[in-house]
């Protein structure tokens, strides 16, 4: 993986990073697209497509609404198909074993998107005062140019947030993918299975439908029955 490529991983990481909160929200930041768009530009879309499909449920049910901050799933999502298309390469493994390691250094990491968040926030604050100061005097030129600075202040934080992720996700896969690699390909399709179920368990406690318990369990059964019928 060249400068080249981590270059355009990072406009990949700050052009979605705005799509959370900040800009158009047209959900390119959801880890299903996010991570396929920086397989994209590495090369290997379906590296990040197969990254995207084990992290989407995972927050699917915690928005960055309001006060709310969530851990940054959009810059996990960026950053483990980082992981998984450098180290990979690196190291000399490849396929989905490399990209679950991936993605398990890379979920705890996410919390480090809260604190970058959070700080960019209070920047904004401090520049809608200082925007209001500027309005008040007349200065409307003033006003529109610490506007645009609130966008910078958020691409900011989701680039720290991936710099992050890559930076001590790297060393982590560095000295734990030899010796863990072979361990995870022995569990097979389990260990994918039991990402996905977490994934499930995480959003049907976060749903506000009546009887979900129950539409849960009849969609489960249903699938079962449609599968049973093959």
């Amino acid at each position: 993986m060249v400068i080249a490529d981590y270059l355009l991983a990072a406009m990949v990481a700050m052009l979605t990073g705005l799509d959370r909160v900040a800009l158009v929200q047209v959900m390119i930041s959801r880890p299903l697209v996010a991570a396929p768009l920086t397989g994209l530009v590495l090369g290997n879309p379906l590296l990040g497509l197969e990254v995207g499909m084990l992290l989407e449920l995972l927050w699917l049910g915690r928005l960055p609404v309001g006060a709310a901050i969530p851990p940054d799933d959009t810059q996990v999502a960026v950053g483990a198909t980082v992981l998984a298309f450098s180290m990979g390469e690196m190291l000399g493994l490849v396929g989905m074993p490399m990209v679950i390691l991936a993605v398990l250094v890379a979920i705890p990491l996410g919390k480090f998107g809260q604190i970058f968040d959070r700080l960019a926030r209070n920047v904004n604050d401090r520049l809608a005062v200082a925007g209001l100061k500027a309005l008040g005097s007349g200065n409307t030129n003033g006003l529109e140019r610490r506007h645009l600075m609130g966008l910078i202040s958020f691409a900011v934080s989701s680039l720290a947030t991936a710099c992050v992720i890559v930076l001590i996700g790297s060393v982590v896969l560095f000295y734990t993918a030899p010796q863990l690699i072979g361990a995870v390909r022995d569990t097979g399709l389990s260990l994918q299975y039991s990402l996905i179920i977490v994934g499930a368990a995480s959003l049907l406690g976060t749903i506000n439908v009546n009887r979900s318990i129950s539409l849960f369990c009849a969609a489960f059964s249903g699938t079962l029955l449609v599968l049973w019928m093959r």
